[in-house]
């Protein structure tokens, strides 16, 4: 990861940890049901901007290396294993 998708990263986790801590207090005060789940989703997409961030970063460092080192294949074989396991990351 480059410093600056880390700090990118960083950024991002410290807002969805604010995000989640509000969703708890939102479900420990019984909130509306819609604004609970408007809350939740929002930190779903947040996650997925995430995960594209650190997805990018990866494609742009360790799959170039990897395939410049003779490694494609294992660099293919990652990246579909996560594909298969968690689906396409929406940007």
């Amino acid at each position: 990861m480059t410093p600056e998708t880390q700090r990118q990263a960083l950024r991002r986790l410290k807002i969805i940890k604010g995000q989640v801590a509000a969703l708890e207090k939102q479900v420990e005060e019984d909130r509306y049901c819609i604004d609970i789940l408007n809350l939740s989703l929002s930190i779903q997409k947040a996650l997925r901007s995430l995960d594209g961030l650190v997805m990018e970063g990866h494609l742009r460092t360790h799959v170039v290396e990897m395939i410049q080192g003779g490694e494609a294949d294992r660099a293919i074989n990652e990246l579909l294993r996560l594909y298969k396991v968690q689906g396409p990351v929406e940007a």
